[in-house]
């Protein structure tokens, strides 16, 4: 046995009480010709023809308009219901045809409007980009988007469990470092580093820092020298010598600072510019590299930090979406402007928008029409029968209801000029 299949109530903004009040007025006024029609036609019988020859032809009149207007109170209550609740064949059709006229509604919205072609023609008169720059220049308008940006990232990333991210993206992380070789960008690193000579602004700075260290640490130096020389050498001695070598040393750290085409500074060029040369052509130099980039990556600080760089990048960016002040909001609400403005007055990105928006709605029109219509039609099926028969008249059923009062009026005269052509016939 088939499960009974679930009915959805209808939208109550299809229930108006002013169009329920004029279908019932409109039905009040046919049924009224009706009955008016009847007592003129009661009203003939009883005088008869005695009364003069005038009554038959108004007999007729009103014969005939009875007959109209029964016979389109039929067919229009045919439309929703059982006439008189008697179930004779072919009525009730929209009851009855109702999944059927759900389906045909959806095949004709598909065919008629969810095409290529369709929707192409309409967005040909349609300045899309100009609409759309308008819409996003609207006084506040690229600040709410912004904040509305900011919400459904926040929103997204709720729904995303950092125990199930959080992996995955330290893994990501750790196989393209793996994957991509460590000595082709170092090799690139350094080759501008020398082209800037920021390599010999780091050995000034290096020979400033060990002139420092030296002075800091000149009292450890002088034990060690002293530990180190025989006892029987004096102090005075140690002192000279330590004094003497000291000082050497120091003049010789402020030479290589102080002399930009030092001989110690040519060699450490020539020097970097080589193992820049090895690092691009040399496969054990770019092997020794590709170790050390391993056990960096295999260091357990290394892997803490991968392990922890989705919570940061996430929790940093969520703290700047959220922050209406924040450089990243500020540079999205620019950009939103910046969009609206180029949308409003740059030819070429119009163009490019406004034809691409028409292959777009194309598209999403034709891949998506089928589903469309499918919607249509279930979602008809799933309405119940009853309410939409109702609602169906409630929203055509006093035009419907002039067909009754034409008929009424037609049928009159259609019988009149039939009793007229028989009695001059006769």
């Amino acid at each position: 046995m088939a499960a009974p299949r679930l009915t959805a109530p209808l939208a109550g903004s299809l229930d108006d009480p002013a169009r329920a009040r004029d279908l019932t007025r409109m039905k009040r006024l046919a049924t009224g010709l009706f009955l008016l029609a009847a007592v003129v036609f009661l009203g003939c019988v009883l005088l008869g023809e005695e009364a003069g020859a005038w009554v038959g032809y108004v007999r007729a009149t009103a014969e005939a308009s009875m007959v109209g207007a029964l016979a389109d109170w039929f067919a229009v209550t045919a439309l929703f219901r059982h006439p008189l609740r008697l179930p004779i064949p072919h009525t009730a059709i929209i009851p009855r045809k109702k999944d059927q006229i759900g389906e045909s509604l959806g095949t004709f919205v598909q065919e008629n409007f969810l095409t290529r072609t369709v929707v192409a023609e309409k967005l040909a008169t349609i300045d899309v980009p100009g609409r759309l720059g308008t819409f996003l220049s609207a006084p506040g308008r690229a600040e709410r988007l912004g904040g509305d940006a900011a919400t459904a990232l926040t929103g997204l990333t709720q729904l995303l469990k950092d125990d199930d991210v959080q992996p995955a993206v330290a893994a990501l992380v750790e196989r393209k470092l793996h994957e991509t070789p460590a000595a082709p960008p170092l090799a690139r690193v350094l080759e501008l580093v020398v082209d800037g000579d920021r390599h010999q602004e780091v050995l000034s700075a290096a020979m400033r820092l060990m002139a420092r260290f030296l002075d800091e640490n000149r009292l450890v130096f002088r034990a060690q020298l002293g530990d180190a020389s025989p006892a029987w050498v004096p102090d005075w001695v140690d002192d000279r010598v330590f004094d003497r070598a000291f000082a050497g040393v120091h003049r010789f750290l402020a030479e290589v600072a102080a002399d930009p085409r030092h001989e110690l500074r040519r060699a450490y060029d020539a020097r970097l510019r080589a193992y820049v040369h090895a690092l691009r052509t040399d496969p054990a130099t770019a092997a020794r590299v590709e170790e050390f980039k391993h056990e960096v990556l295999a260091h357990p600080a290394v892997r803490d930090w991968s392990g922890s760089l989705w919570t940061t990048v996430k929790d940093a960016v969520l703290a700047a979406a959220a922050d209406p002040t924040s450089p990243l909001r500020a540079r999205v609400t620019a950009l939103i402007l910046d969009g609206a403005r180029l949308l409003r007055t740059d030819p070429t990105v119009r163009e490019l928008v406004q034809r691409h928006s028409g292959q777009v709605a194309g598209y999403v029109a034709e891949r998506f029409s089928g589903d469309l219509a499918d919607l249509v039609s279930s979602t008809v099926a799933r309405w119940d029968t009853d309410e939409t028969s109702r609602r169906i008249e409630l929203q055509v059923g006093r035009d419907l209801q002039w067909i009754r009062v034409n008929g009424t009026v037609v049928g009159g005269l259609a019988g009149l000029v039939i009793y007229t052509v028989a009695q001059l016939l006769g």
